[in-house]
This record gives structure tokens, C-alpha cells and sequence, in this order.
């Protein structure tokens, strides 16, 4: 007989981060409360860019995408997980555990190549500030950030190719609070060694590029800043890119535990807190960042307050 693919079943439960009633009510306060942060942090974020003339320039302009990606990565994975904390074992059917993965994989992997594009923004603004409006033109930072949006595309659909070449006839359990990609290939009656090492060479690829772009962009960075002579000039230079540092540990730090660690050096609970942190927590914590460790941010924010109440 011909052998195929074939699912024999229609829906996923997703087992959520944990089954104790007490818990779940605790939980489902703090994420709501957190995505209702995000949601407002990230369209604040927006809002002041589009509002402020003075946070027209790249900089500021990557942080218009960083904040769409923020808001797509946080509510495809926080609605389910809420919903768990509400009801036992919230199923999605597959079609909807597919679309949920290639969200979550487009919108990380954007946020990498966006995080590299701002690394190389800071590269030239410090190392080459007379050729900053020439390399970093408006039609530049379109393209970078739309290659940003490309690249999480690509690696989407590697992931998703994969995952709909396997088939699944037996539990339906996700032993985690959202459908990603390694507990699927768990429940899989049809795994491949394929399945695995494609998707792992994928997203592999992609951090090892974009943290290496990082890497260069800020070693040519010091070697520029510990060449100046004035104090102020250091200070300004390190300010700028503060931000940037701070948000690029935490995403990278939380992926390469991930995606990069052996499986074996970790458990499930500890893949699921690090897979919270990455995709509703830095979420939230990216206009933050940006927001209060910038002077420039703040003081348009203020403006636009001001302007608004002397409107009203």
C-alpha cells in the first residue's frame, strides 16, 4: 500500500502552565495585565512617533515596526494562554495551532532582523556620522524594515512546511500554553530526523546572523567611542545605545535558551517561563525601555500631553 500524510484528528489541547485553580485565577490577572500593558505601552510607542516630528529619524523609525511586532508576538500567543487559565485544556483546531505557530515564528524572527538593523543604525550614526542621512535614508530604513517582516515570512514558512508534512493520529495533548513548535513534534506519529533539523538550521541561522551583526556593530562602536577625547562625547554615545543593549540580552538571551541550548540541559517548565518571557514579557518591556531611558522620547511625549490638554 502507498504510504501518506494524513491527520486523523481536529483539534489540539493546550495544557497551559498549570492546572491549580488558585494558580490559574493569580495568573490570569497578572497576564491580562500585563497584555493590557503591552497593548498600550506599544501603541503609545506608535502614536508618539507618528505625532512627533522630532522622532522622524531612523532611530526612532524602527521603533514604529518593533512595536507592531511586539503587539503581533504578544496577542498570538496571550489570548490562549488566558483562555487556559479560564477553561481546563482549551482546544484550538489544527488549522488555528498552525496559524498560531507561523505568527509566533514570523514575529520573532522580525524582531531579530529588526534588532540588527537598529545595532547598524547605531553603527553609523557613531562611526560614521557624515554619511548618516546618505546611509540610513528613508528609503533604506523601508527596505530594511521590510526585509525584517520578509525574513520572519521565510522562516515561517519553514517551520510551517514542516509541520504540515507530519502527521498526527494519536494524542492531542500540547504540553505547553501556546502551539509551538517542539511539543508538536512530540505528538507526531510520522517524525522525521528532517522535521527537526531543518527547522533547527532555520532559526539557528538567523541568530547566529543577526547577533553577529549586532556583535561587529558594537565592537566598531566601542573602538569609536574609547577614540574620543571628550567625556560628554563617550557618555552621549554609550546613552544612545543603552536602550538598544538592554533589549537585545533579554530577547537573545531568552531565544538562545530556546532554540539553541541541548534539549537535555533543561526542562519543560523551564522551556515554558523562558517562552513566557520572550513572548509576552519583553513585549511589554520593549516601550519601556525605550521610553524611559530616553530623554528625547520623553521629552516628546511630554509635548504631546501638552499639546493635547491645551487642544482639550
Amino acid at each position: 500500500m502507498e504510504t501518506r500524510n494524513y491527520t486523523t484528528i481536529t483539534e489540539f489541547f493546550i495544557l497551559g502552565l498549570t492546572e491549580d485553580p488558585t494558580a490559574c485565577v493569580i495568573l490570569f490577572v497578572v497576564f491580562l495585565g500585563i497584555y493590557v500593558v503591552t497593548l498600550m505601552g506599544n501603541i503609545s510607542i506608535i502614536w508618539l512617533i507618528r505625532s512627533s516630528l522630532q522622532l522622524h529619524t531612523p532611530m526612532y523609525l524602527f521603533l514604529y515596526p518593533l512595536a507592531l511586532v511586539d503587539i503581533g508576538s504578544s496577542s498570538s500567543v496571550t489570548p490562549v494562554m488566558l483562555m487556559s487559565f479560564l477553561k481546563e485544556q482549551p482546544s484550538l483546531p489544527v488549522a488555528g495551532c498552525v496559524a498560531q505557530l507561523c505568527s509566533v515564528v514570523t514575529f520573532g524572527t522580525a524582531e531579530c532582523f529588526l534588532l540588527a538593523a537598529m545595532a547598524y543604525d547605531r553603527y553609523v550614526a557613531i562611526c560614521s556620522p557624515l554619511l548618516y542621512s546618505t546611509h540610513m535614508s528613508p528609503r533604506i530604513c523601508i527596505l530594511l524594515a521590510g526585509t525584517s517582516y520578509l525574513g520572519g515570512c521565510v522562516n515561517a514558512w519553514t517551520f510551517t512546511s514542516c509541520l504540515l508534512s507530519l502527521s498526527f493520529c494519536g494524542p492531542n495533548k500540547v504540553n505547553h500554553f501556546f502551539c509551538d513548535y517542539s511539543p508538536l513534534l512530540k505528538l507526531s506519529c510520522s517524525h522525521d530526523s528532517n522535521s527537526e533539523i531543518i527547522p533547527a538550521i532555520s532559526s539557528g541561522s538567523i541568530i547566529v546572523l543577526t547577533m553577529f551583526i549586532i556583535g561587529v556593530s558594537y565592537v566598531y562602536i566601542l573602538i569609536t567611542v574609547l577614540r574620543m577625547r571628550s567625556s560628554k562625547g563617550r557618555h552621549k554615545a554609550f546613552s544612545t545605545c543603552t536602550s538598544h543593549l538592554t533589549a537585545v540580552t533579554l530577547f537573545y538571551g531568552s531565544i538562545t535558551f530556546i532554540y539553541v541550548m541541548p534539549k537535555s540541559t533543561y526542562s519543560t517548565d523551564q522551556n515554558k517561563v523562558v517562552s513566557v518571557f520572550y513572548t509576552v514579557v519583553i513585549p511589554m518591556l520593549n516601550p519601556l525601555i525605550y521610553s524611559l531611558r530616553n530623554k528625547e522620547v520623553k521629552e516628546a511625549m511630554r509635548k504631546l500631553m501638552a499639546r493635547t490638554q491645551w487642544w482639550y
